[in-house]
Order: structure tokens, then C-alpha cells, then sequence
């Protein structure tokens, strides 16, 4: 196989061999990761003229590759000045703390222990996040670990991270087929009754009504107008854009009735599933901003359902992503939990909660 050479040398034909780390990448993006400095245009023209083959064939800037595909590379025009392809900010900080919330890490994969508070993914106003510092493990052969799935901000717990892009694809196909088996300890208002249960429902995102409670009035739906189009909302069967959820539930502890101990299982993976399921059963999640009953609807005297609660309780989100199973594409299976974040500990210890007790999630249906 004929190693990529530096910019300045590309006057020759080459064929190269496309790597593992490169299945089922576009041809142009293949040529953007191998030839940053090729411009786009000069690109489509020797596709057009046939200079660039796959295999021995023609091809075109959409044909996908595989592993083992050998690709013909004619002489390039490539621009010494062209700049960089533009990184993440990294530091050594980055991978110092990465490192520090590890909980598992081979060869092809790590499992990462995220904090509270701290997103997986950038957006507005968002600076400081896992993608970005994940940058910083990037290898000397340029392959950056990337996001196998998410989770909120303000849950903490398993975040899966694969080494390789061949890893991630792997990975996320046993999501996408459901082989994997996540549960989430939640601490939240009230205890649900029966103490084991199944939540079935169709989710939307945008405003709307709040399970089966509509806002009480102008007012509140004016204050809430913004939150609410970052939210999910219970929606029709049949409605346009909903998406059928599914959550295995158990209490695992209570004190009632003014709280239990959840373990939840989500069979499918809509965003904000388990907060919006929760709140739709009546029983929101302990600090939880966005999906909280409306509990001035139903008695004026009680405008916040958090006073309910005694103090010591933390109002940061009580929600955990406990443990993620699921088959290691190398073999084996992987198994990883997470502890408890510091303020559900803290929460626990007020309440006596065991969190090394058995959690009968293990017992609910898989599907």
C-alpha cells in the first residue's frame, strides 16, 4: 500500500488503500480527510474526467468505500496556503480531566462518567463540552474519538465514546438495533403507583400541552413559551411528527409518599424521554426545570412543587444514567456503571437509600 505523502510531494499517481477507520465514507469526504488542502472544485473535475478510480472503475464523489477499496489518485494541484482544517480548541487540561472521569477504556473504545452540568455536544452559548474536548486524545495518526450517543446536560452518568470512526459505526448500529441495555436511577415527586409499570407514549417536540394538562393560563404560557420549544410533549397516535416512546419502570425505594427511588429502562430513545415520562405519569423528576407538573393548576396554594421537599435535597436533576450493557463489536459484552453523582448521594444518604441493594430492573421485560 502507497502511504499519503506530504502536500508538497502529490505531482505523482498513487493508489492507496482505504483503511478500516474509513468504511463507508463518501469518495469526496474520504479526499478531504486524506488531501485537506485539494480544493473542491479541482476535485469534481478529475472525478468528471475519470482520473480518479475505485478498484479499477470510475467513480463518482458519492460512491462509498470499504475497507480494502484500492483508490487511484492522480497527480494533485494542491494549495500550499490553503489553511488548516480548523479544530476544536484542546488542551492538555481536556484530556487531563477526560482521562479523570473514565470508567472503562481498551484499545477501541472508553466509557466516560459525565458530570452534571457539562453538555456532550456544543450549541448556543455552549463552549465547554465533551465533543470538543474530545480533541484533545486525538492520535498521531489523526483519528479523533467521537460520540457513539447522548444524553441532557444536567444528566449525569455513562456517555460511550468510541477510538475509531469504524468503532462508532459498530457501536451505533447496536443502538440502532437494540442490543444495547441502558438504565437510569431518578429520584422523583411522589411515588408512582403500581410500583412497577410500562409507559407507553407518543412524543413531540414543541409547546403545547404538558401530558394531559394544558398551562393553566396566558401568563404561564407566555413565561414558558421559550422553554417549552426546547421541550417534548405527549402527542396524539397519528399526529404528525410524533414518535412512539417506551419505559420500563420500577421503585427501587421510597419515602412515602413524598418520593421514590426510580430505576427506569428506556426501550426506545427519544429526547427527553424518561424527564417527559415521568412527568406525564405525575411524577417529575426531582429538579427538573422543564418538566415539572403544573402544580398551581391544581392547588393555588402550592405554586412550586419543590417546596414540598425538605431541605438538604439538592434542585440539580436526579437523573442518572446508571449502567449501559451491550455486545462489544471485538467480543464479549460490555457492562459498566456509574456512581451515584454527589448531589443524588447526597439526596440518598438524607433518605437512607442503598445504592449497592439489589436494583429489580433486572426483572422488567426487554421489550
Amino acid at each position: 500500500m502507497t502511504q499519503s505523502q506530504p502536500a508538497a510531494t502529490q505531482r505523482h499517481v498513487q493508489t492507496l488503500e482505504v483503511g478500516e477507520d474509513e468504511a463507508g465514507m463518501r469518495l469526496d469526504r474520504w479526499f478531504r480527510h486524506r488531501f485537506p488542502a485539494l480544493g473542491l472544485s479541482h476535485l469534481n473535475k478529475i472525478v468528471r474526467k475519470g482520473e480518479v478510480r475505485v478498484n479499477g472503475k470510475r467513480a463518482e464523489t458519492s460512491t462509498r468505500l470499504e475497507p480494502g477499496y484500492h483508490v487511484r489518485v492522480p497527480p494533485l494541484n494542491l494549495d500550499p496556503a490553503a489553511p488548516a482544517v480548523k479544530r476544536s480548541s484542546s488542551s492538555p487540561e481536556d484530556a487531563k480531566f477526560l482521562k479523570s472521569i473514565t470508567l472503562f477504556e481498551d484499545a477501541h473504545l472508553m466509557v466516560l462518567n459525565k458530570p452534571w452540568g457539562l453538555a456532550v455536544q456544543g450549541g448556543p452559548g455552549t463552549k465547554r463540552h465533551i465533543d470538543g474536548m474530545l480533541e484533545a486524545l486525538t492520535d498521531a495518526k489523526g483519528q479523533r474519538p467521537r460520540l457513539v450517543h447522548r444524553i441532557d446536560r444536567d444528566t449525569s452518568g455513562v456517555l460511550l465514546v468510541a477510538k475509531t470512526r469504524l468503532m462508532a459505526a459498530d457501536l451505533g448500529e447496536a443502538f440502532r438495533a437494540r442490543q444495547t441495555k441502558k438504565v437510569y436511577w431518578s429520584v422523583v415527586h411522589g411515588v408512582p403507583k403500581p410500583f412497577q409499570g410500562r409507559i407507553s407514549l407518543y412524543l413531540k417536540k414543541g409547546p403545547g400541552m404538558v401530558g394531559d394538562r394544558a398551562v393553566a393560563d396566558k401568563r404561564q404560557a407566555s413565561t414558558r413559551a421559550k422553554s417549552d420549544l426546547e421541550k417534548v410533549r405527549v402527542a396524539k397516535h397519528g399526529e404528525e411528527d410524533a414518535q412512539h416512546s417506551v419505559t420500563f419502570y420500577t421503585i427501587v425505594d421510597k419515602v412515602a409518599p413524598r418520593l421514590a427511588w426510580l430505576s427506569m429502562r428506556p426501550i426506545t430513545g427519544r429526547t427527553h424521554q424518561l424527564r417527559a415520562h415521568a412527568e406525564a405519569i405525575g411524577h417529575p423528576i426531582i429538579g427538573d426545570p422543564k418538566y415539572r407538573l403544573d402544580m398551581a393548576a391544581n392547588d393555588p396554594r402550592t405554586s412550586d412543587p419543590f417546596r414540598a421537599l425538605p431541605s438538604g435535597i439538592s434542585n440539580k436533576l436526579h437523573l442518572l444514567a446508571r449502567r449501559l450493557i451491550l455486545p462489544h463489536p471485538k467480543g464479549g459484552t460490555l457492562d459498566v456503571s456509574a456512581p451515584l453523582p454527589e448531589h443524588m448521594q447526597q439526596t440518598f444518604d438524607l433518605f437512607g437509600f442503598d445504592a449497592k441493594q439489589y436494583d429489580p430492573i433486572d426483572d422488567a421485560p426487554v421489550e
